[in-house]
This record gives C-alpha cells, structure tokens and sequence, in this order.
C-alpha cells in the first residue's frame, strides 16, 4: 500500500514540475506564484503571466509592452528586441529573454506607472505611455544594465546588425 502511496505522489510531482517549466532559449519556473501587495511608495500590484490567447488583462507582450488591468502600456525610455517579429534569430532569442526577464522583474513586487508630462498619453498602436518604476527606480533601467534592451531612440537599436 506505501509503494502506491508513493508512486501516486510521484507522479503528482512530476505532472507539477512538468507542467510548470516553460523552456526554450531560456527556462522559468512558475507554479509559486505570490502576488505582490501595493505600498504607499508604489501603489500598483499584480502577478504577470506571458500574453497567450486573445484575452488579456495583467501580461506581459515583450521586453517593453504589457497589458495591466485590461489596458494595453508600452514602457517609456526603452526598445526591446521583437518577439512577435523578430529580424534574425539573435533578435528572437534577445526577444525571449527580455519578455521572461519583464515579466520577472514586475513579480518582483510593488511598482507605479507614471506619464512622462512631455510626452503624448498613447502612442501610435493606441497603447498607453508609461515609465514603470519601483522605489522610485526605472525598471527599465535593469533591462539595459542586462543588455535586454536600449534606451530609445527612433532608429531602433539594430539587433541583427
């Protein structure tokens, strides 16, 4: 009888892991999932999963867009590499890791959503304008320092180049 006991947790174990590693280029645990709670500092919290399917309300699209409470938000100050699109296999591959590496800041904990006053409220694709930071500190900042993503600039930053 323990033998089956522990077979049956076996397999339990192996259905959980299984199913919560998401691999490719890079590998993420995600069954612990723990909502981040808002503070006075940084008032915005939720738990961000991948954009998948047609419906999205708190996910993240890649490197430098999310969806946050049903509003579309592209991230100020910051190009990240195409996901949806890429150029080259490079670009694929920087693309991925900057989408799990988002995702993964934003779980981190509380943030808040600012508009910069001197840019416009929506961009071209309608999405919202804003810089996301936590304790006052642009999370867009630890996308670069990781080489994930660069600042701004109309050219694009050239990642098949």
């Amino acid at each position: 009888m323990r033998w089956r006991l522990r077979i049956l947790i076996a397999l339990v174990l192996v259905v959980v892991v299984a199913g919560s590693f998401r691999g490719g280029t890079v590998a993420h645990w995600d069954f612990l999932t723990r909502t981040p709670h808002p503070t006075a500092t940084d008032p915005e919290a939720a738990w961000f999963q991948l954009c998948a399917g047609p419906v999205r309300y708190t996910c993240v699209v890649d490197g430098d867009t999310i969806w946050y409470r049903g509003e579309k938000i592209r991230l100020l100050d910051i190009d990240a590499a195409e996901v949806s699109s890429p150029g080259c296999p490079r670009e694929a591959e920087i693309g991925e890791r900057a989408t799990y590496a988002l995702r993964d800041i934003l779980n981190e904990g509380p943030f808040s959503l600012t508009r910069d006053g001197f840019e416009p409220n929506r961009d071209v694709y309608e999405r919202l304008l804003r810089r996301i930071t936590r304790e006052g500190e642009p999370i867009a900042d630890r996308l670069i320092e990781q080489g994930l993503a660069v600042r701004y600039r109309a050219a694009g930053p050239g990642w098949c180049d």
